[in-house]
């Protein structure tokens, strides 16, 4: 070994040209033992060779298949679901997941498919004094592709809607860990390391994802297709791939990639990350340059694709993704002539996220208030760490990241990489597929440390990239080089309990909201209009249909800007203020809600009218800012008492124990 490390450059040139036979004769002599070892025949080679694929692939469908059907049962004990009446079903799906699954049944209501096409993208029935193109702003191409599948494959007879919408989500779930159990086996040479991830996936699935408290998501239908698509590149990537091999992973890369990007709107921004990586691929040359450039023209066909099928939908064209593989100079063309404020509202988000700038708008503060933009806190490190991944995990990154910059040094110093790389070499950060795992998770955990949102992106990839190393003799092999070792057998025991969940039984209980949206569908005028909340009239507006002034999204600024205005509901405003905004939008009832109200939130000063009185001057936020002093007392206080002026405005016409709602009269004179 050491004879191959520090001998003159003009051996290894010779290493090329020798024929076959001689390749043989040399690699027998390179064997640490002399005893001959009998070569086993051609028909037993390939049928071990079928055999062990042949498991792994079954381990792989049964481990997506099982776990889906968890997820289903999950469910079940969770919310009782099968025993619920229809409304109390609809009400699980809370917040955007609301909107979401509205959608979906205002499809399978349509006529037609193209009728229910063309009243989602000319939707006036949703948002008030408001014409929105649902299906490009919210990004509804899985409930297009849920209803005509569900139409199409005659399930009308056999299950009822609910159950064919969240079966879907729960079997992309099952492919989404099927996905991280084939790259883990891509990577490792063993589908124990895919068995692995799986029961690390599983178990510390309060960081893994949001399927069990907001099935809809947009991330719960587009992840299943992003783990897609990294296990082909992984498979791409690998050196000793076969023509027909890479052909296979280049079309499942290819048509994984536009899917995901097709599913979320937020899903340039994680090519982003992975084109980053391939690039720092490509710089260090360990992997041929033209296999990348192939990545890259995925990445443009994609975005171009979904650029005219998401009905020319800007935010593609001047995405970081494309300013990054295509050329500069062409994208700032696009950014001068197409202009869209979606990337612009990212950065400041982030100026202000990373103390760069200081804001007092409600909106900013308001998103940077939201759980999973906050930084992860220690029961999130303390989870991983009592499951063993977190520790794992860095043992195998920090080995995967040495050996990694140990190649990159050999390569400044102008010594070649092998082209054939053993076990007995120890160099697993020569190998193209490890250094862009490597490249990537740590992107990805360099952001998820920031915001915990992106943990649900991130720890997936940690369980696959841990049970990886685990199970990779090439890995500890690196690692026994550094340490001079040569013998060792490391022994992993790891029981995983998951069955204690489901014995739990668990129910869903909301009567409050249960009564508030039939005295909606009983009382309530079918043209009336409902302000409140955002997640509050996403529901409303599933469970109802009726008409509502706000919705619980955040990637349109007229959107935003009506949720920051119904919610001066909270404010320290007077009974006129708060009349003038409501009939503005054409709202006839308003619903204060009692936990907004009197909330007591965990995080100082990011209550919703903590945020309202910053922004309005109520509060001082900032040393040296002045206090504006309010002769009003907070709204939503003040008009439950009917008292004048707010009984002139406002007159009560139901209440239980967590709403109030109130008609807003239409016989004013204001006085000026």
């Amino acid at each position: 070994m050491m004879a191959e490390e520090e001998g003159p450059p003009v051996e290894l040139r010779q290493r090329k040209k020798p024929k076959s036979s001689e390749n043989k004769e040399s690699a027998k002599g390179e064997k640490i033992s002399d005893i001959p070892i009998p070569e086993r025949a051609p028909k037993h080679v390939l049928f071990q060779r079928f055999a062990k694929i042949f498991i792994g692939c079954l381990a792989a469908v049964t481990s997506g298949m099982m776990y889906a059907l968890y997820l289903s049962a999950y469910h079940e004990r969770k919310f009782w679901f099968s025993n619920r009446q229809e409304l109390e079903r609809e009400i699980t799906f809370q917040g955007d997941s609301a909107i979401y699954y509205s959608y979906y049944k205002d499809m399978l209501k349509a006529p037609s498919f193209e009728r229910g096409v063309y009243e989602l993208t000319h939707n006036n029935k949703t948002v008030s004094l408001k014409t929105i193109n649902a299906v490009q702003q919210m990004s509804l191409y899985p409930e297009l592709i849920a209803s005509v599948l569900y139409q199409a494959t005659g399930s009308k007879e056999i299950i009822e809607p609910v159950y064919f919408y969240i079966g879907i989500v729960f079997g992309l779930q099952g492919i989404y860990v099927t996905a991280l159990f084939v790259t883990s086996w891509l990577m490792s040479g063993t589908w124990l390391a895919g068995m692995l991830t799986v029961a690390w996936f599983i178990i510390n699935r309060v960081d893994t994802t949001r399927i069990e408290y907001s099935i809809p998501l947009r991330e719960n239908w587009a992840l299943p297709y992003f783990a897609c698509q990294i296990a082909a590149l992984t498979g791409y990537l690998k050196s000793n791939l076969n023509t027909y091999g890479e052909r296979f992973c280049y079309l499942l890369m290819s048509a994984s990639t536009y899917t995901f990007m097709m599913m979320w709107e937020y899903s340039h921004y994680l090519l982003f990350l992975q084109a980053i990586s391939l690039f720092l691929l490509d710089i260090f040359s360990v992997e041929q340059s033209d296999k990348v450039y192939e990545v890259y023209k995925i990445y443009i066909f994609s975005l171009f694709l979904g650029y005219l099928l998401q009905f020319e939908n800007p935010a593609l064209l001047v995405s970081p993704l494309l300013s990054l593989v295509a050329a500069l100079m062409l994208a700032k063309c696009l950014q001068m002539f197409v202009p869209h404020k979606e990337n612009g509202h990212m950065l400041k988000f982030l100026e202000v996220k990373f103390g760069l700038n200081m804001t007092k708008n409600f909106t900013m503060n308001w998103l940077l208030c939201q759980e999973s933009l906050q930084a992860p806190s220690q029961d999130f490190f303390l989870r991983l760490t009592q499951s063993s991944l977190l520790p794992f995990y860095i043992l195998v990154l920090i080995i995967c990241f040495l050996s990694m910059l140990q190649v990159i040094f050999r390569r400044i110093n102008g010594k070649s990489l092998k082209e054939t790389i053993t076990l007995e070499d120890g160099r697993i950060g020569e190998r193209p597929e490890i250094i862009y795992h490597v490249i990537h998770t740590i992107l990805l955990g360099s952001l998820a440390m920031v915001i915990e949102g992106l943990k649900y992106i991130w720890i997936p990839y940690v369980c696959m990239l841990a049970a990886f190393g685990v199970c990779s003799p090439e890995l500890w092999m690196t690692l026994f080089k550094w340490l001079r070792l040569r013998t060792v057998h490391p022994i992993l025991l790891f029981f995983p309990r998951l069955m204690t969940e489901l014995m739990e039984l668990q129910e869903f209980y909301d009567p409050d909201t249960v009564e508030l949206m039939t005295w909606i569908k009983r009382q309530a005028p079918v043209a009336a209009v409902f302000a409140g909340s955002p997640q509050l009239m996403g529901a409303i507006k599933l469970c109802t249909g009726w008409m509502v002034t706000s919705l619980p999204l955040y990637n349109d600024d007229d959107l935003l800007k009506r949720n920051e205005n119904i919610y001066q509901i909270y404010s320290k405003r007077s009974a006129e203020d708060i009349y003038k905004i409501l009939t503005s939008y054409k709202a006839n009832y308003l619903i204060v809600e009692d936990a907004i109200c009197n909330e007591v939130g965990p995080i100082r000063g990011c209550r919703v009218k903590d945020l309202l009185d910053i922004a309005n001057g109520h509060m001082v936020c900032e040393e040296g800012d002045k206090l504006t002093y309010s002769k009003y007392g907070r709204f939503c206080h003040e008009v439950k008492i009917n008292y004048s002026p707010y009984v002139n405005y406002f007159t009560r016409v139901y209440w239980n124990r967590s709403y109030f709602v109130y008609k807003i009269n239409t016989v004013i004179s204001f006085q000026s």
